[in-house]
């Protein structure tokens, strides 16, 4: 399938359903639409036309069906569609979807194609939905396709007593996202999130198309995932034996994940972060709980894996190969940020092996990541790192290494001249937890990253700004993260949803096809209620009064 147009198209005439009934988020390529109203006949079904369909192909088509009559989710306008009560009973039937996988072979699954490495991917698909009756089409060269164009069709409808409807056809749409790296990272260390709240996470992002899930799992606060060899990691490392993720629950949330079209990267964060470990493995750890902290670590508590130590870079690399192999996805982060020099200088046992080996700390540091890069290599994977790694220290990274930008936007050009692909994480617009102030004791200060990143201004990020012509395509695209010194299960939904959303359009969508946030927030409106209907506490952006009533709360409205 190739896509030449990149339009929109929002025919609407006197007396119809006004333009904000077109709701979709992320917004399609192309997208063209009617101004009729559709209903859903009571036996509506959904036809899956593949032959031998894998198995989460036929659940995402269940639960396509399963949100379509169980959503409930109304028209965002004052009456929420009852004016139009009269119109809709009389409307048109639409009796079916046709679901058609264009001939491939083998037909891989769901999972498998969300396994790929991300620019192998294909998530194109093609939607139309006639006005007359005749039954809709969804059509696409893989099953992710598929998943993506169901996700579409199920946003298009809406309740009103026991019908459902769309005021919108005919609809035809051409879809594809603008990059294939859309993602969330959540940190599970600094306080812990059960499998539930994950999956819950997974849920919502799959509703706005999003990729990718960064697992921040574990850090110098707490090690709460298991190692299959290294039972004691977890056993010491854990805030409690009731929060720790087992290699049972890894599988169960790499599959749930996979299966609606997210691959997740997990990270363990080294040489830094790395303070949990100790309580196993004291002998690899350096400055552990050193104090005051501020002179061994970012934050409390301080701790670092002894890269000159040749035993710690042997564990380190067992590791990282007992987790790799438990992950299906082509990516593993090993971290790298914010290392503490000192540390490393006031840790007698790292000075004596520098002194024995005659290396320098950028030497050892090159050895330890050499040989950890190298046993995820063997595994099959790429390494993603933090952007020290490759601006900061004299580290040969392997040229297939991806790198994530988190101090700023602008370190961006300086990473692709190196010439390594990156996935965009500014904190200047992309960290959610800024704002919230600072969360360190007898400090009245705000956080080190305000201010807060509104929806605004995370709608607002352009992932290519600055870049050169010649490295665009090196920019695989962006995540939201959450840092969870203030977040837990509590807050979680919350303070993600939607601002992540905003992202997830950002990242999909044609960038010529992005509305200021004043004509965005219609649409945005409508996924967050949407998400609130399936359980999903995302975070009202205005009074009620004000989203059934687009642009009339704008400022000088």
């Amino acid at each position: 399938m190739i896509f030449t147009s990149t339009h929109i198209a929002l025919a609407v005439v006197a007396g119809s359903f006004p333009v904000s009934a077109v709701s979709l988020w992320p917004v399609p390529a192309s997208l063209t639409t009617g101004s009729t109203i559709l209903r859903l006949a009571p036996d509506f079904t959904i036809a899956l036309s593949v032959s031998n369909a894998p198995r989460d192909l036929v659940d995402a088509v269940i639960r396509t069906e399963s949100h379509i009559w169980n959503d409930k989710h109304r028209l965002m306008v004052v009456d929420r569609g009852a004016s139009h009560s009269a119109a809709i009973a009389k409307a048109p039937l639409l009796p079916q979807l046709n679901v058609q996988l264009v001939v491939r072979q083998p037909v891989l699954s769901i999972a498998e194609e969300t396994s790929k490495e991300m620019e192998k991917r294909s998530e194109e698909y093609t939607l139309t939905v006639p006005a007359d009756g005749r039954a809709a089409l969804l059509v696409a060269n893989s099953t992710l396709g598929l998943l993506r164009g169901l996700t579409t069709f199920e946003q298009l409808w809406y309740t009103l007593g026991p019908d459902i409807y769309t005021p919108s056809a005919p609809v035809t749409i051409h879809d594809k996202p603008a990059f294939p790296y859309r993602g969330f990272m959540l940190d599970t260390a600094r306080n812990f999130y059960s499998v539930e709240d994950l999956k819950r996470t997974f849920d919502a992002m799959s509703m706005v198309k999003m990729s990718a899930f960064h697992w921040h799992v574990a850090d110098s606060q707490s090690f709460p995932v298991e190692v299959e060899g290294y039972p004691e990691i977890a056993q010491k490392g854990a805030y409690d034996q009731e929060l720790i993720y087992t290699v049972t629950d890894i599988k169960d949330l790499t599959a749930y994940a996979a299966e609606r079209g997210i691959d997740i990267i997990m990270e363990i964060d080294t040489p830094g972060h790395s303070g949990a470990i100790g309580k196993a493995y004291p002998e690899h750890v350096a400055c552990p709980e050193s104090r005051p902290w501020g002179g061994y670590a970012a934050e409390p508590p301080s701790g670092q894996l002894r890269i000159a130590s040749p035993d710690t870079v042997d564990f380190t690399s067992k590791m990282f190969t007992a987790l790799a192999s438990k992950m299906p996805g082509k990516y593993f982060s090993t971290g790298g940020d914010e290392v503490n020099i000192n540390c490393y200088n006031q840790d007698e046992a790292t000075q004596q092996q520098l002194k024995a080996t005659n290396k320098t700390l950028d030497e050892a540091l090159n050895t330890f990541v050499q040989a950890t890069h190298t046993a995820l290599a063997r595994q099959g994977k790429i390494p993603v790192v933090w952007e020290e790694m490759a601006l900061s220290y004299k580290v040969n990274l392997f040229y297939q290494t991806i790198v994530m930008i988190w101090i700023s936007s602008q370190s961006a050009a300086s990473v692709l001249e190196k010439g390594h692909r990156i996935v965009q994480a500014p904190s200047d617009y992309l960290y959610l937890d800024c704002g919230a102030g600072m969360w360190l004791g007898t400090s009245i200060g705000g956080s080190w990253c305000d201010p807060f990143k509104s929806w605004q201004r995370v709608y607002d990020y352009k992932p290519l700004a600055g870049i050169p012509e010649k490295h665009k395509s090196k920019v695989l695209g962006g995540q939201t993260c959450l840092w969870s010194e203030q977040s837990d299960p509590a807050n979680l939904d919350s303070i993600v949803w939607p601002r992540t959303a905003a992202l997830a359009e950002v990242l999909w969508s044609p960038e010529n096809l992005l509305h200021n946030s004043s004509s965005a927030l219609a649409r945005l409106h409508d996924i967050r209620y949407r998400m609130v209907q399936r359980g999903i506490r995302a975070i009202a952006l205005q009074p009620h009064w004000c989203a059934v009533r687009p642009g009339l709360c704008d400022a000088g409205a």
